[in-house]
Parts: structure tokens; sequence; C-alpha cells
């Protein structure tokens, strides 16, 4: 019997070429869970204002991601810490290495407004080094476990447009789109559109 040199060739670089993937692909699965290990989540002080506000400036630099057009002041930040009510929350995801790389709101939908209290705002911030790595969902587990033990009903965010990837985050979290307010954001002379959407517990 002869063997089909070419084939066998074949067959070994197909063999290479799988044990390849294989290898990468848990090489990429393991620094992806390693740096989630070393990542931490807890409720942001006033002590962490000058952290946060240094993300935030990061973030409103690449003047796409968010609709906020100037960074705040730490002393703004600290102000907006020191101001969230008991059913109000932020937190900080913490890296052990390079400290806080991101954080996520929740705020009162219409905090004056009674008939709207069981509403809560979501909004996320990561540095771009940290985004599609898991930091994300591991802020999305502190907040969500914190937004229903403070007896909220329904979560909303606005998210630009132009931000798929952020639409697409949300959209796996179990938010789906609502509504769309046109030419909602101009910044730099760009006009974009912001989408709605929204979240309820009994709908995931």
């Amino acid at each position: 019997m002869r063997l089909n040199t070419h084939r066998v060739a074949g067959l070994g670089i197909d063999l290479l070429i799988s044990s390849w993937r294989q290898v990468t692909s848990y090489q990429s699965h393991r620094l992806r869970y390693l740096g989630m290990a070393n990542t931490r989540i807890r409720p942001a002080s006033a002590a962490d204002a000058s952290a946060i506000a240094a993300v935030l400036e990061m973030i409103v630099a690449e003047r796409v991601h968010s609709a906020i057009e100037r960074v705040w002041t730490v002393d703004e930040e600290r102000h907006y810490l020191e101001s969230l009510s008991p059913r109000e929350a932020l937190h900080v995801a913490v890296d052990a290495d390079q400290g806080i790389i991101g954080f996520q709101s929740l705020d009162l939908w219409a905090p004056l407004l009674t008939s709207m209290a069981h509403v809560g705002q979501l909004g996320t911030f990561l540095l771009p080094e940290w985004r599609g790595k898991g930091v994300g969902r591991q802020l999305w587990s502190a907040t969500e476990s914190f937004a229903r033990q403070a007896g909220y009903r329904k979560l909303a965010i606005q998210v630009r447009a132009s931000n798929t990837a952020a639409q697409a985050f949300y959209r796996s979290l179990g938010f789906n789109e609502c509504g769309r307010m046109k030419r909602q954001v101009i910044i730099d002379g760009f006009e974009d559109d912001e989408i709605l959407m929204e979240f309820f517990w009994d709908e995931t």
C-alpha cells in the first residue's frame, strides 16, 4: 500500500495548526483569567475621587464613547460620591498593579419623582486597555446585586449610537433597545444619536 505523502504531510500540518490553535486559545483564556483574578470590585469612597477622575479623563479624551464632553474636577467627583443616596452606588474595579481601572455608576433616574423611584440609570467606564476582558461583567455583577437589594425594578441607560461595542455589551447583560434620540449629542461639531436601553429583572 502506497502512502500519499502529500496527504500525510497535509494531515501533519493540520494537526500542528489545530494544536497551535488550542494552545493559543488556552493561553488567551488563561491570560484573561489571570487579569480578572488580579482585579477586585468594591464600592467607591470619596478617597477614590482623584483616581476616578483620571479614568474619566482618559475616556473623555477619546471623544467617541461617552456623551460626557469634559472631565469632572476631583472636587466635583468627590462631591458626587458624597452625595449618593443609600439607593445609589458607584463600584470601582481595582487592579493589583494599576489601581482603579474602571467604574460603574448606578443613579436614580429621577431623584425628585417617587413615581420613578423604581428606575435606576447605569453608566460604565473602563480604560481602553481593559475593555473586552470581563471587567465590565465583574462590575455589573456587583451593581446588579446592589440594585436588586435596593428595590429597583428597572434599569436604563443612554448609549451613543456610534458606540456599538457598548450596545453589544449591554445587550449581552439583558438590556434591550427601547428608543432613539436623534442628534442628542454634539461633541467637537460631530452630531450623534443616543440609544435608550432598558433592563427588567422579570424579562431576563
